[in-house]
C-alpha cells in the first residue's frame, strides 16, 4: 500500500503492529495450550480400564480382567461407534499368547498367535489366521496357512528393528490388507501402570 501522508503511514503501521502482535500472542497461546489440551496420553478410568483420546475424536480403550488373564482393546471412531475389538489371552509372564480380532459388528475376523524367544522372552513372531475360512497349507493340507506372518528382529543393543512382514494374499501389501501388527505394544498396563 502506498501513501503520501507520513502520519497516516505511521498510524497504519502502529495499528498493524498492535493487531499483528495480538494475533501472534493468540497464536503463541494456542501453540502453548495445544500439547496440554490434545496430548494423547492414557487416562485412568478405573483400576482395570485405561482410555486414550486421539486428536481426531477417536479413542482407544484397554480393559483387563481382574485376574490379568484377558486384555480387551476397543477402538472407537470419532462418531463413537466401535470400529474394532481385540481380545488377548495373557500368559503368566504378562505377555499375550493369542488374540481374536472382531469388527465393530462383533464378527470374528482373525485369530493371532504370538511366539516368544524362550531364553530372552522377546517377541519373535506373530501369525494371523483368517477366522472366516480355513486356508489349507499347500504342503500339508490339514495344517492352516496364516494370512500374514510378522518376524520381529532386534539389533545388537536389543532394540526392536522394523519387522519382516509376509502376506499370502496375492496382489496386496500386508500393510494394506491388515494394517500394522496386532501385538499390543501400547498396552497401558505394562509394568504395573
Amino acid at each position: 500500500m502506498h501513501t503520501s501522508n507520513p502520519r497516516r503511514a505511521l498510524i497504519l503501521a502502529l495499528i498493524g503492529a498492535i493487531l499483528g502482535g495480538g494475533f501472534l500472542t493468540a497464536q503463541a497461546q494456542a501453540r502453548k495450550s495445544f500439547p496440554d489440551q490434545f496430548q494423547e496420553k492414557w487416562e485412568k478410568a478405573g483400576p482395570n480400564v485405561r482410555v486414550k483420546r486421539h486428536q481426531d475424536g477417536s479413542r482407544t480403550v484397554f480393559q483387563r480382567s481382574r485376574d490379568d488373564t484377558t486384555l480387551v482393546k476397543r477402538t472407537y471412531g470419532a462418531n463413537g461407534a466401535v470400529k474394532m475389538v481385540s481380545v488377548y489371552r495373557i500368559g503368566t509372564n504378562g505377555q499375550p499368547l493369542a488374540c481374536k480380532i472382531f469388527d465393530g459388528g462383533k464378527n470374528l475376523l482373525y485369530k493371532v498367535s504370538y511366539g516368544f524367544n524362550k531364553s530372552s522372552g522377546r517377541l519373535e513372531a506373530e501369525r494371523m489366521f483368517d477366522a472366516r475360512a480355513f486356508r489349507p497349507n499347500k504342503d500339508n493340507p490339514r495344517q492352516e496357512q496364516p494370512v500374514r506372518i510378522m518376524y520381529y528382529n532386534y539389533d545388537a543393543q536389543g532394540r526392536a528393528t522394523k519387522p519382516e512382514v509376509y502376506t499370502f494374499n496375492e496382489g496386496m501389501l500386508a500393510e494394506d490388507a491388515f494394517g500394522g501388527g496386532t501385538f499390543p505394544h501400547d498396552n497401558p498396563f505394562k509394568n504395573g501402570r
